[in-house]
């Protein structure tokens, strides 16, 4: 699950892209260390930007919300989510690339146990909960043109059925997640993703 201190179009290349790289980890790392310690709700932003060394104006340069804290935003999850489905082979077909895209989405965490505490406190904090399912399905909306050109035109319903995947997708996605952070972190998250879909499935 590590991901390499990146920009959205390569590798930092200046010492300002740098910096601002290290800044961006330090304030991340400060607020999930936080969130852990006291609970999501109880930290407030001045408390992570004084504890991180930083302005609270510096803060929301990086991050424009406290939930993008969390994980360096949910809208770049939804980016790298579209970008991977986008870019894979034109004869792979919806479940092949909606596996894909979790698979990348997954990977932007930089370790396992960041990957533990974060899920942990979307699965535990009821307005972390709320946030992420609105913006979810923002994310299948965007993705549903997306799978329905993978699907046989010939079938009728692309539309209802290219939403029921993407959705089943996600769902497997969170109970995949959930079973995860019950059992510590114990296996890997794609293959309790493949399992979870195999039941769906049958």
């Amino acid at each position: 699950m590590k991901q390499e201190a990146t920009s959205a179009t390569g590798p930092p290349t200046t010492l300002w892209d740098r910096t601002r790289q290290l800044a961006s980890q330090e304030i991340l790392e400060t607020a999930l260390r936080l969130f852990t310690e006291q609970g999501y709700d109880e930290t407030t932003i001045a408390q992570i930007a004084r504890e991180a060394g930083v302005s609270q104006r510096t803060l929301f340069r990086y991050f424009g919300a406290k939930e993008d804290l969390l994980g360096g935003g949910q809208d770049r999850f939804g980016q790298v989510l579209t970008d991977t489905i986008s870019e894979q082979p034109a004869d792979a077909g919806a479940w092949e690339v909606l596996r894909a895209g979790i698979a990348a989405v997954l990977a932007l965490h930089d370790s396992r146990d960041q990957a533990l505490e974060r899920f942990r406190l979307l699965h535990n904090t009821a307005s972390l909960r709320a946030g992420w399912l609105e913006k979810r399905l923002r994310f299948q909306e965007n993705l549903l043109p997306l799978i329905e050109t993978r699907m046989d035109a010939a079938a009728g319903n692309e539309g209802a059925k290219a939403r029921a995947m993407i959705a089943t997708a996600f769902a497997c996605l969170d109970a995949a997640s959930m079973t995860w952070v019950v059992n510590d972190g114990k296996g890997e998250i794609m293959d309790l993703y493949d399992e979870c879909l195999a039941a769906v499935r049958g």
